[in-house]
C-alpha cells in the first residue's frame, strides 16, 4: 500500500510538473520537449531528487507515447499516400542513409570500437526523431505545410528500415549465424509487407469493422488494436513504433478523422511521459567524459540532415524557404536512437552514454532548429545576393 501510495504522489508531481513545463513553454512561444528531457535528468537516477516507486509505470507509460505519436502520424495519411512517398522518396531515403549512417559509422571506427559498434552507431546518427519531429511539427502548426509531406516521407522509410536494420544488428550483437539472421529478417520483412498489403488492399474494410458511433467503443478498439499489433510487432522484432503507424496507415476516411480527435490529448499525455522518461534513464554523471565526440558529432550530423531535408524538398519541387523548413525539421534524432545505443551496449558500454549526451543535444538543438534553420538561411541567402 505504502508503494501504490509513493507512485500515486510521485506520478501526480510529474504529471502536474509537466502541466507546468507546458503552459511556461507557451508563454515563451518554446517547445516543451528540451524542458521535459531536463526535468527528467533532475529525477533520474544521479539526479536532484531520484524517482523511486513509479519508474516502470513511467517506463510503460513512454513506450505508449510512442506508440500513440506514430499511430497519430500514420492517421494522417491513407496506404496509397504511403506508397506513392516510398515511391517518390526512395532517393532521398539513400541519400539520407549515406549522409547521416555514415558519420555515425566512422565516429566509432575512430574511436576504437570496433565493427559491431560502428553498425550500432552508425543507426543512432542516421535516424531522426519521428516523434519529436511529430510534436515540433504540432507545436509550430505546419502539418498542412507543403513540406510536411517530404519530411514525413523521408520518416516512413527509416522506419520502415528499421524493420530491416533492427534484426541485422540484434544478430550482429548476439553473434548468431547467418541462417538465424536470416531467418529473422525474414520474419520481420514478411510481417511489415503483411500489414502493408492489408492497408492497401482491404483498408477500407478494416475501417468499417472498426468503425463505431460510440466515440467510447471507438477509442477502446482503436487503441486496444494497436498496442496489440505494437505488441506481436516488437516480438516479431519488428519495431512497435513501425506497427503502430501501419495501423494508423490502414483506418481511413471519417474512422481516422475520429479516432485523431479521440487520441490527440492520451498521445500528448503520453508523449510528455516518453520525454520524461528519456531523461530519468540518463546519469547525468556519465554525460561529461563523453560530451566533447557526442558535441562533434551533433553538429556534422545536424548539418548533414539539413542537407537531406534540402534534397527532398528540392526534387519535390519545393521552394528554397520550404526546403530549409524540411531540413531544420528532420535535425532532432530521439527514441529509436535510444532504443539502438540501449542494444549495443553489451558490446560497448561507452556508446550508451555518448549516445545520450548525443540524442539530448540534438533533441534540445532539433526544435530550434526547425523553427530558426528558414530564417537565418533567408538572411545569410539574402545578404550574400548582389544588389539588382
Amino acid at each position: 500500500m505504502h508503494d501504490t501510495t509513493a507512485m500515486l504522489i510521485e506520478l501526480g508531481a510529474i504529471i502536474l510538473g509537466l502541466g507546468l513545463l507546458g503552459r511556461l513553454a507557451g508563454r515563451i512561444g518554446f517547445s516543451p520537449i528540451p524542458l521535459y528531457l531536463l526535468a527528467g535528468l533532475a529525477f533520474g537516477h544521479g539526479g536532484i531528487l531520484p524517482l523511486q516507486a513509479s519508474e516502470e509505470f513511467v517506463a510503460t507509460g513512454a513506450e505508449i507515447g510512442v506508440i500513440l505519436l506514430l499511430l497519430l502520424l500514420g492517421l494522417e495519411y491513407s496506404a496509397s499516400e504511403l506508397v506513392t512517398n516510398l515511391k517518390t522518396q526512395y532517393p532521398s531515403g539513400a541519400v539520407d542513409f549515406v549522409l547521416n549512417a555514415v558519420p555515425g559509422a566512422a565516429a566509432a571506427l575512430i574511436l576504437g570500437w570496433g565493427p559491431v559498434a560502428a553498425v550500432a552507431l552508425a543507426g543512432v546518427t542516421w535516424i531522426s526523431s519521428s516523434g519529436v519531429i511529430a510534436k515540433v511539427l504540432g507545436d509550430l502548426g505546419r502539418l498542412g505545410n507543403r513540406e510536411t509531406p517530404v519530411i514525413l516521407g523521408v520518416l516512413v522509410i527509416e522506419d520502415l528500415a528499421m524493420a530491416v536494420y533492427l534484426p541485422i544488428l540484434t544478430a550482429l550483437l548476439a553473434g548468431v549465424s547467418f541462417a538465424g539472421g536470416s531467418l529473422t529478417l525474414l520474419i520481420s520483412l514478411g510481417t511489415v509487407g503483411a500489414v502493408l498489403y492489408l492497408a492497401l488492399r482491404h483498408g477500407r474494410l478494416i475501417s468499417k469493422a472498426v468503425s463505431s458511433d460510440n466515440a467510447e467503443m471507438l477509442l477502446l478498439v482503436v487503441l486496444g488494436l494497436t498496442l496489440l499489433v505494437a505488441g506481436i510487432a516488437a516480438e516479431l522484432q519488428v519495431s512497435a513504433a513501425v506497427g503502430a503507424f501501419l495501423v494508423g496507415i490502414a483506418l481511413s476516411g471519417e474512422v481516422a478523422e475520429g479516432a485523431s480527435n479521440l487520441l490527440t490529448p492520451l498521445r500528448d499525455l503520453f508523449a510528455a511521459v516518453f520525454f520524461v522518461f528519456f531523461g530519468l534513464s540518463t546519469d547525468p554523471a556519465d554525460i561529461p567524459p563523453v560530451l566533447v565526440p557526442a558535441l562533434l558529432l551533433a553538429v556534422v550530423t545536424a548539418l548533414t540532415k539539413i542537407a537531406t531535408g534540402y534534397y527532398a524538398a528540392r526534387r519535390a519541387g519545393i521552394k528554397p524557404a520550404g526546403r530549409w523548413r524540411a531540413g531544420g525539421t528532420l535535425v532532432a534524432r530521439g527514441e529509436f536512437s535510444i532504443v539502438i545505443a540501449g542494444l549495443a551496449v553489451g558490446v560497448e558500454p561507452r556508446i550508451g552514454p555518448l549516445a545520450t549526451a548525443y540524442v539530448l543535444i540534438l533533441v534540445i538543438v532539433g526544435p530550434l532548429a526547425a523553427r530558426w534553420t528558414e530564417p537565418i538561411a533567408r538572411r545569410l541567402t539574402g545578404r550574400a545576393r548582389p544588389p539588382t
